[in-house]
């Protein structure tokens, strides 16, 4: 009976279509009446979507997602393979990418038919930052040819894999080609909606600035294999700051701010739509970021993290062997070396795991050190309520702030000042005329400040023994890890071209050493075979890359070829 009506109901379906095709074109069909058409689409519809799609991807990633593990700013409770023990698949694909490029593509085209400039420009800068991704995370890459299916050549539908130095090379004019589109006036242009642009507000001056600020980013990215190259660049923009303007304070990082309204538009893993607070409690410290704010008496450590709800001490005061006091718990060393327990010791803790001990931390902010357990680390620090993905009284958990849908310091940031300045000391301490490295390295590390909330104490910061400039890319590297909290894609891409700052790699991690980029997904392998297997012969293997073969998440792609890092 019940096929005889679903039957019935396709036949009348059938019917309505042929009926309707008798009095109208078949293309007047696919018009979707409740919809935008595209050919007539206005491009100020489109920003918002590209923008929102770009920024909460990459944050997602740099906030709780892979490269926030391997760059041990946080473990995970539960359901961490990824963060935990870095257990790369290949199930990264990069189709947000694309369709964010796609929908560029045709604001750039859509802006161009109206004469709107302004929006051509921010599709450009969209285009390339999305393409940089691209070519930061899985190497070479669909570029020349990609987006152009609707010309229907071979080329265009399977699409060569161009070279990550085309790639870097490319974005870097297109975003020379955005500063010039960005450099009229406000009232030179047309059809800006303030209410569109969710970074700028509809600035040009901002924008331009963020062109320029890329291509710093983009020229450093290189500078090891290209250093000429990338010197000129840098020395051009730095010199010539009228032709290419770049971020001069906070007030210019490009960082999208939440709506809150709904799931879909808020911080993720907020607890104002998630009732059981399961994703924001499944994210937690990690030791290795904080053994070193602890050392260096950072103060945002206590904007970004809680203190552990229920310290650990070790001590005889009590007769008890584990026992809860005035909301301590306290440990005996007898009982403790019983029951083979060793505090927590951020040099020798990798030799205490491998000889059989179980990790205690005594810190106020406790923090899970990185591939010390497997995903599921419920039961770290003698957790009493091990529940997988829940909470630990005995780690220190994310501030409350990010349990909120959106609030004044949950911005996804895809480029800040401070990056401009630790990019201009890098370029300094190699010797490129820039400016003073003291300068820049000072700046960077005030501009982070200032964005936190903790400018008052940055006088008192900086003279840290380890803080206190000493010239070293070491260290430069090591402070712009830190003020890279939630954007640790840019962090990962640092330390695979200078292999800081130095991490520690844990016992249970799926390799030992940590992944250095993304292998292609299976999608485009399915698509693109034959394109995939010639970009796929450019990767060189590691010692870590095993039975992978040469598409491994182990394996070195052209920017890092030859450099000897980060391994």
């Amino acid at each position: 009976m019940k096929l005889i009506k679903t039957t019935y109901k396709l036949l009348l379906v059938l019917l309505v279509v042929v009926f309707a095709s008798c009095n109208e074109q078949l293309t007047d069909l696919n018009v979707n009446p409740n919809g935008v058409d595209p050919a007539t689409v206005n491009p100020n519809l489109m920003v918002p979507t590209i923008i929102s799609s770009t920024a909460q991807y990459y944050l997602s990633e740099s906030y709780h997602g892979g490269a926030a593990g391997v760059m041990q700013y946080v473990q995970k409770s539960g359901w961490g393979n990824e963060l935990n023990k870095y257990d790369w698949d290949g199930s990264r694909d990069w189709t947000t990418q694309y369709g964010n490029l796609r929908n560029a593509k045709h604001l750039f085209e859509r802006s161009e038919e109206e004469g709107m400039e302004f929006q051509q420009g921010v599709a450009l800068v969209i285009r390339a930052f999305n393409f940089g991704y691209i070519a930061d995370s899985w190497g070479d890459a669909p570029y020349t040819t990609a987006l152009n299916a609707q010309e229907g050549e071979q080329e265009d539908l399977f699409p060569v894999f161009d070279s990550q130095e085309t790639i870097y090379k490319g974005i870097i004019e297109e975003l020379k080609q955005a500063n010039t589109m960005l450099s009229k006036s406000l009232g030179e242009y047309s059809g800006i909606n303030q209410n569109a642009d969710l970074l700028y507000s509809g600035s040009p001056a901002k924008w331009r600035k963020m062109a320029n600020s890329l291509m710093l980013r983009y020229y450093m990215r290189i500078s090891e294999k290209l250093p000429d190259y990338a010197k000129a660049g840098i020395e051009d923009i730095v010199a010539n700051p009228n032709q290419y303007p770049i971020f001069t304070s906070v007030d210019d990082d490009a960082a999208m701010s939440f709506v809150g309204s709904s799931n879909d538009d808020s911080w993720p893993a907020n607890t104002t739509y998630d009732a059981s607070e399961s994703n924001f409690d499944r994210i937690q410290l990690c030791a290795g970021f904080r053994d070193v704010l602890v050392e260096y008496n950072d103060p945002r450590i206590d904007v970004w993290f809680n203190k552990t709800e229920v310290p650990i001490k070790v001590s005889d005061a009590h007769a008890e062997d584990d026992v809860v006091v005035d909301g301590v718990r306290y440990l005996r060393p007898d009982y403790m070396a019983a029951n083979d327990l060793v505090v927590y010791n951020k040099d020798t803790w990798v030799d205490d795991v491998e000889a059989g001990k179980t990790l205690v931390d005594t810190m106020e902010y406790a923090g899970l050190p990185i591939a010390s357990t497997t995903g599921d680390g419920s039961g770290w620090n003698l957790n009493p309520n091990k529940i997988q993905g829940g909470p630990n009284v005995h780690n220190s958990a994310l501030d409350d702030k990010y349990k909120e849908a959106e609030g004044e310091y949950l911005k996804a940031r895809l480029i800040s000042y401070a990056e401009v300045c630790f990019i201009l000391a890098e370029a300094a301490q190699k010797g490129w005329s820039v400016g003073g490295q003291q300068d820049w390295y000072e700046k960077a590390v005030k501009a982070s400040f200032d964005t936190w909330g903790v400018g008052d104490d940055y006088d008192a910061y900086i003279s840290e023994p380890g803080v206190a400039y000493n010239g070293s890319l070491e260290q430069i590297m090591e402070q712009k890890w830190i003020a890279n909290w939630t954007v640790a894609h840019e962090a990962w891409c640092d330390w695979r071209r200078t292999g800081y700052p130095n991490l520690t790699i844990g016992t249970k991690g799926v390799r030992d050493a940590m992944p250095i980029r993304f292998q292609y997904g299976s999608a485009e392998i399915a698509r693109n075979a034959d394109n995939y297997s010639t970009a796929v012969e450019n990767l060189q293997e590691t010692p870590f890359t095993a039975t992978d073969g040469k598409d491994s998440a182990w394996s070195k792609f052209w920017l890092i070829q030859g450099t000897g890092n980060p391994y």
